[in-house]
């Protein structure tokens, strides 16, 4: 069956971790653009007032506070878009953190609870929204990372769970648009280092401040990459010109992949003490802010 997406404009659209960064900026461009948004994150208060902002200005949009890592705070999100809007026409599956420490450094807690965020996340969303989508079509929208195809030390479960997202979105398009052919469109999106709060609410063992290691792109890009994809069927995107290198690189030329990102160890540091080590892994810490400071 031929896959057929609305525009934005006319759409239903979830968004996870919509309280900053990506999904902020999304949510943003969506209420931009004239769409319905069914807005999810941990932060129910910043998510309170972002919905509130948004229909000020002339959106319809709704706050949803769930957990992606459980499936049944998911599930939470999808009737309540049902309740309110009747539909769901887009699912992006944008909620993440990210750990800054050495592997052998990492406690199993926090790993876990990485991947229930990172990975499970995105499977519970992805689940969820295609039983409402199965039958009138729309489009889920995954958010993987270059790291779904590199690697980026002191970020190594960050790394492996983005992986597993590009695995398990892989997968899960054969499966429901090859397979099924049904008419959803299963996306991946690959950003490169992205201008968000990201590193000070990621869990941090560093003895130093978290950053990102390379000049970063704005969050308006991959919010144009997402909701482009929420109208036009694409397999995977790539944004930022750095997601095409360092993929490229780590497929074709590995060994030489190992040895740049080696020598990213030491740009992810500022030189300032830590902030707030704990980060928003366990517990939310606010949000609000597209941008990182």
């Amino acid at each position: 069956m031929a896959i057929s997406l609305k525009p934005v404009s006319e759409q239903v659209i979830v968004i996870t971790g919509a309280s900053s960064g990506i999904g902020l900026a999304t949510a943003e461009s969506a209420a931009e653009q004239g769409a319905k948004l069914v807005l999810a994150a941990r932060s129910g208060e910043t998510l309170d007032e972002v919905a509130a902002r948004l229909s000020q200005n002339g959106a319809e949009a709704m706050a949803v506070d769930a957990d992606v890592a459980n499936r049944s705070d998911v599930e939470q999100i999808a009737v309540a878009a049902i309740e309110r809007f009747g539909r769901i026409d887009t699912w992006v599956n944008n909620a993440g953190v990210s750990i800054y420490g050495r592997l052998d450094e990492v406690s199993d807690e926090d790993s876990r609870r990485l991947f229930d965020t990172n990975f499970w996340g995105v499977v519970n969303g992805s689940l969820v929204a295609l039983k409402y989508l199965r039958a009138n079509g729309g489009a889920i929208i995954n958010l993987g990372s270059e790291v779904s195809d590199a690697v980026m030390p002191l970020q190594g479960m960050y790394t492996a769970s983005k992986h597993a997202v590009k695995g398990f979105t892989d997968a899960l398009r054969v499966e429901v648009e090859e397979i099924d052919q049904a008419p959803v469109s299963i996306t991946l999106i690959q950003p490169t280092a992205v201008d968000t709060p990201y590193p000070e609410h990621a869990r941090n063992y560093m003895a130093k401040e978290p950053k990102l290691p390379i000049d970063p792109i704005d969050p308006s890009e991959v919010a144009e990459a997402i909701l482009k994809a929420a109208a036009s069927h694409a397999r995977d995107v790539k944004v930022g010109a750095m997601s095409k290198i360092n993929t490229t690189i780590a497929k074709v030329l590995p060994k030489v992949g190992d040895k740049m990102t080696a020598k990213m160890a030491d740009k992810q540091k500022r030189d300032e003490a830590p902030r707030d080590p704990q980060g928003g892994l366990h517990e939310p810490r606010g949000g609000g802010r597209t941008h990182g400071r």
